[in-house]
Order: C-alpha cells, then structure tokens, then sequence
C-alpha cells in the first residue's frame, strides 16, 4: 500500500482550520473528498501540524495511505483538479516509505505572522495580515521576544483549551523585523502549544505599543497564567511556513 506525503498551500478564510468538523468545511475534508472523487477510496490524512479556523498554510506537511498505486504527480494533479473550489493547492506530492510520518517524524515546524501598519486599511490582503493604523516599535518587540528563546514554561501563552500534556516547549527562533509597511514575526520549534504563536504575537504588540516594558513580558512568562499575558491575536496573520523532517 503506497504512502504519498503531500505539501500544501491553503487560504484559511471561511474554512473551519485543519482538522475535520461538523460545523464546516476544513482542509483535511476538501482533500480527503478529492482523493474519494478520482481514487474511489476513503483515505484518511495525517498532519505536521492542525491549524485553527482562519489560518493559512504555505508549507502544510500531510500524508495518507491509499490502496492504489498511482504515480504520486498523477496524484497532485488530480486532487488539485477535485478540490475546487476551495483555495487550496497541493504544491507537491511524493511517494514514501511507511516509516514517514507528518506528525510524528517532524522534527520542526515553524511559523510566520504578519502585521500591516499603515493608515490604509488593507484591501488586496484583507483576512491575511492583522491592521495596525499606527507604527509599532519593532527593535523593541524584537529585543523584548528574545527573552522567550529557549526551554519554558509558556502557560502564560497556552490557550485554555489546551491539550498539550505539559506547558514546557523549546522555541529554538522568535524574531520581529520589518518588511517594508509589514513586521513579520517568525517563530521555529519542534512544537507548539495552542494559540502558542498568537499569543506571543498579541503580547509583543503591548511592547510594540508602548504599553510594556520587556520587563513586563519578563514578568508574565514567570506568572506561569494566561490571564498575565496580552491578547491574542487574530487567526487570519498566521501562516504555517515549513515542515522539516
């Protein structure tokens, strides 16, 4: 039974996230029902990483299973052609051995978030940067992100609904620099906890602001509770970048 490890593109907007649900469609469904269309079969998709409703993958990382052994660029075209109308590309597909696993053989993954300052609220990238009106401080939020670097308790930054076994994770990169009217935040560890990302980058704005101190932010990594931290921020500025393996 072939194995084939896909890499996908998507546009989370008016999609419920990753991870299949009841209350609409998701990407794992949309590529699920594109592999039942031309495969005739049911396969069921593994994962690097589940992102949440409104957020967007330019390097998703899944595999599946499939009884048939069809050339893995036959594969791509056919799930591309099947899964319009939704806003999702299958970049590249590969046949490998069962000893792959999108989850379980990742050995990084990492993330990018995009905010927008300008006085122009964005048109031609509405739903994929989150709008600041003014300018943020960016060599302070980057200063301030680097005392996240490294082995930590992040329950400051750990959504409630959580169901990460422990709070400690590893982040091996947060960085905050500016590109051009964008500050881009990027973030690489092997794993992350819930609305781990979204949670950093909406207390790095408080810093951005002027509100915070990195001292602030000191203190409330150290409380070790989410209601210390700042807000979280929207879905719709986070992209899944990459998989390593």
């Amino acid at each position: 039974m072939p194995r084939y490890k896909l890499t996908i593109e998507y546009d989370g907007t008016g999609l419920v996230g990753w991870q299949r649900q009841n209350n609409g469609m998701s990407v794992q469904q949309a590529i699920e029902d594109a592999c039942v269309i031309f495969a005739g079969q049911e396969v069921r998709l593994h994962v690097a990483g589940r992102t949440d409703a409104g957020v967007h993958g330019l390097g998703m990382v899944a595999h599946f299973d499939m009884a048939k052994n069809i050339p893995a660029n036959k594969v791509q075209l056919a799930i591309n052609h099947h899964i319009k109308p939704h806003k999702i590309s299958i970049l590249h597909c590969e046949e490998v051995d069962e000893e792959f696993h999108a989850r379980f053989s990742c050995i990084e993954r990492s993330y990018l978030y995009r905010i927008l300052c300008r006085s122009g609220r964005p048109a031609l990238d509405d739903r994929r940067v989150w709008w600041f009106q003014r300018e943020l401080d960016v060599e302070a939020m980057n200063m301030a992100a680097q005392l996240l670097i490294g082995h930590h308790d992040f329950s400051t930054f750990r959504a409630s609904q959580c169901q990460a076994d422990s709070p400690f994770r590893t982040l091996d990169e947060l960085s905050v620099e500016r590109v051009g009217k964008e500050i881009h935040v990027r973030c690489r560890a092997r794993s992350f906890l819930h609305h781990q990302v979204r949670n950093i980058v909406g207390t790095l704005t408080l810093i951005g602001r002027g509100k915070w101190s990195a001292e602030d932010l000191q203190n409330a990594l150290d409380a070790k509770d989410r209601a210390k931290g700042g807000e979280t921020a929207p879905a719709y500025g986070l992209y899944f970048v990459e998989a390593k393996y």
